[in-house]
């Protein structure tokens, strides 16, 4: 498993390019909306709750108090095939209405892919793959694991972009625990 763990760190690695093109859509952003499915979708979440940490105002889309989408928003999305329907739908919606759109996916070329300001290119195999690249981890494992991963890198990267202390970050860490 130690190279399953390796393998995700070397995905986080290999598009440093993408990253840093999120990374600056998301500190140019007047509010971050997170969607993803599934797996992908929780660690997108987790990303969102770093996020609000730092101070930016995020929403989870789905949830009832997410407002709608605008000109001078992010929707950062997650998916290992960029088909997923509901985050292709959501994502259209955002490039029409003018917020910009980021993603996180095995296939830049895909419909998702085609919508977005900036990809982060994730080399991981797709769910159902039986060729080429393949993972020891069940179905989309190694790419839902890379989206945790590649949250964590763009959170560290807009910290360090804001200045901010831990100790400026921690009175918005929940209470009501």
């Amino acid at each position: 498993m130690g190279a399953e763990l390796s393998a995700a760190v070397d995905i986080v690695r290999s598009d440093p390019a993408g990253l840093d093109a999120v990374a600056a859509l998301l500190g140019d952003a007047d509010r971050v909306f997170v969607l993803g499915a599934g797996r992908s979708g929780l660690a997108l979440r987790m990303t969102a709750m770093r996020l609000m940490h730092l101070g930016l105002t995020v929403h989870v889309v789905g949830e009832v108090t997410t407002p709608a989408i605008t000109v001078g928003d992010v929707l950062l999305t997650a998916s290992g095939s960029g088909t997923t329907s509901g985050i292709v739908s959501a994502a259209r919606t955002a490039h029409e209405v003018g917020a910009r759109v980021a993603v996180v996916t095995t296939v830049p070329d895909s419909p998702l892919g085609e919508l977005a300001d900036a990809v982060v290119l994730v080399p991981a195999p797709a769910k159902r793959d039986s060729g080429g690249f393949v993972s020891v981890q069940y179905a989309g494992g190694l790419f839902e694991l890379s989206v945790a991963l590649i949250g964590d890198a763009l959170f560290h990267a807009a910290w360090q972009r804001s200045g901010a202390s831990a100790d400026e970050l921690w009175p918005r860490h929940a209470n009501l625990e």
